[in-house]
């Protein structure tokens, strides 16, 4: 196999020497200081976690990763040929004979720990990207991971919590420091009347959920009195609610839905022909209220109402504080579900409250009216994948969707923690997607207790200060060309700019050009059907000014 080049320090023999005398070290000061009866088994695991941690983030920490956002290609052909090698069934050979020397990985006898290691580190690690590393990487709306949350995420990793079933007296403390993580997050985000909360693994399974919620709660809600004895869609199922609630569909009304919302509505069973889009057509990332009304009025059709809160291409907000009052009028009057796709736009809410910030704070103002709310951990928050939220103002709809019954083994709902007060804190399983479930909690947790109230502000605002500057650099650009509107407000800016290149022929090669620069990383997409490029601000680790230089340096030779 041909060994295409890597970094000096990534080399498998510069790997295996910063492994054999750190693996010898750990092993003197954990043998000096663990106690003898943990048993030489259990030290000998917790040295090769320590030093995989260790070395993993030596080797990630000694380059600079806004140097090299994305992977060269001859290190991902590289990885791909050693991955595929080892995990064949067979050992391929040039020889007509078998070979004599023991055949090692899937095939044969597996690899030693080390050895292990050192092919992960020196072979696969080279050819993944940056985005957690650097501030550069602006695809796909992708933040980066905090070191606090790292270090969290770790700990989850190494006592692998299965948060499932409230036991805090004699099981786990890890469904009251979900508890406490969303409550805090609730707090952050001014949504204090939102009971029902859990985390999931994005926001396309919180969107799933608000789906499968709203379409519980908009069907209940037509069912006779002598019917809903029975139960809504969650013990009928779909048909046979709808049949005994005069239902004959159940819409999804949105306004530049991103395409999760889609998926989510065929997963649940509406279809993705019930996305109805009600943009205007000048600005269609917002709600035409007078369209909805039309929709909210047809007989013998329930009606689920999702907000844009942050336009996947632009960045911009379905509603206003002002227009969210009117919808809620119209949805209380006919019955409709509310629910807001927040993934990243809902963390416009936790900005500083400042003049700097108003026109994002009015854009975000009434999502509090909602019934439901989905948001992303792992964009803004900058805790690692996977890692999403789920908010719901009536959490009995929550348990009559997504209760786990006939399970005698698993334990009853606690309401109350060890010291007697109210917690109201249910089992996960009954509110949420997952029976087994990773404790998504613990890095929130850390981030939010480390950083507190006032420097989460400052980090998300970094972020919009560094979208804004880009932003007027390209609308004051004779090359570039900002969309959707040249003349929109710059303050109106969150974290996304969208642009394309006046030169049609750059325009269609500019994603690749950009990236093969490997000093940043964009995200292709469309606008008015021509191609466009997305840079999505996500990373707490911004520094406004450098990373503006280096934006302006790259777009600036091409």
């Amino acid at each position: 196999m041909v060994n295409t080049p890597l970094p000096d320090h990534m080399q498998p023999i510069h790997v295996d020497r910063i492994l054999r005398p750190l693996e010898s070290r750990i092993s003197e000061i954990l043998d000096e200081f663990c106690p003898a009866h943990q048993g030489t088994e259990r030290l000998n695991d917790a040295k090769k976690l320590v030093v995989n941690y260790t070395v993993l983030q030596i080797l990630t920490q000694t380059f600079d990763p806004n140097f090299c956002v994305t992977p060269r290609p001859e290190d991902l052909a590289h990885a791909e040929a050693w991955v595929e090698n080892y995990c064949r069934e067979w050992f391929v050979h040039s020889g007509s004979e078998p070979p004599h020397e023991q055949i090692t990985g899937f095939a044969g006898n597996g690899k030693e720990f080390y050895s292990t290691l050192t092919h992960i580190l020196a072979d696969i690690v080279p050819a993944l990207n940056s985005q957690a590393l650097s501030s550069r990487y602006y695809g796909f709306v992708t933040g980066g991971v905090h070191p606090v949350a790292q270090a969290a995420d770790n700990v989850v990793t190494a006592l692998d919590q299965n948060v499932q079933v409230h036991m805090p007296w004699n099981h786990s403390i890890s469904t009251v420091v979900e508890h406490y993580a969303l409550s805090m997050l609730r707090s952050l985000l001014d949504l204090h009347g939102f009971h029902g909360k859990t985390f999931t693994t994005g926001a396309t399974a919180s969107n799933i959920m608000g789906l499968a919620c709203g379409r519980e709660a908009v069907i209940s809600a037509r069912l006779p009195d002598h019917a809903k004895k029975t139960g809504g869609v969650g013990e009928l199922g779909l048909v046979a609610a709808c049949m005994a609630a005069s239902v004959k569909e159940i819409q999804v009304l949105t306004s530049k839905g991103h395409s999760s919302l889609y998926k989510a509505a065929s997963v649940v069973g509406l279809g993705r022909a019930a996305v109805k889009d009600l943009g205007f057509a000048d600005a269609p990332w917002v709600l035409d209220l007078k369209a909805v009304e039309r929709e909210l009025k047809r007989e013998g059709v329930a009606n689920i109402i999702v907000v844009s809160a942050g336009e996947v291409n632009t960045g911009q907000f379905g509603t206003t504080g002002e227009t969210m009052k009117d919808l809620r009028q119209l949805a209380d009057r006919h019955k409709a579900w509310i629910h807001v796709d927040g993934a990243f736009g809902i963390f416009a809410r936790a900005l500083p409250k400042t003049a700097r910030f108003a026109k994002l704070l009015e854009r975000t103002a009434g999502l509090e009216l909602a019934d439901s709310i989905a948001a992303d951990g792992h964009k803004l928050l900058n805790v690692p994948y996977d890692n999403g939220i789920f908010f719901c103002s009536n959490p009995e709809v929550m348990s009559h969707v997504f209760q786990n019954p006939n399970a005698a083994y698993l334990a009853p709902v606690a309401i109350t923690s060890r010291s007697g007060t109210n917690t109201e804190i249910q089992s996960p399983l009954h509110v949420g997607l997952e029976n087994s479930r990773r404790f998504r909690a613990l890095p929130v947790y850390a981030l939010l207790v480390h950083l507190g109230r006032e420097n989460m502000g400052e980090m998300l605002a970094r972020m919009v200060d560094l979208a804004r500057k880009i932003a007027v650099f390209i609308r004051d650009s004779d090359k570039y060309d900002l969309l959707p509107d040249e003349a929109a407000d710059i303050e109106c800016t969150h974290i996304i700019v969208l642009f394309k290149a006046r030169n049609p022929d750059l325009n269609q090669v500019l994603v690749e050009r950009i990236n093969e620069t490997r000093r940043m990383y964009v995200s292709p997409t469309k606008w008015n059907g021509e191609n466009a490029v997305r840079i999505a601000v996500g990373s707490w680790k911004v520094d406004v000014e450098e990373d503006l230089a280096a934006v302006k340096l790259v777009l600036d030779s091409l």
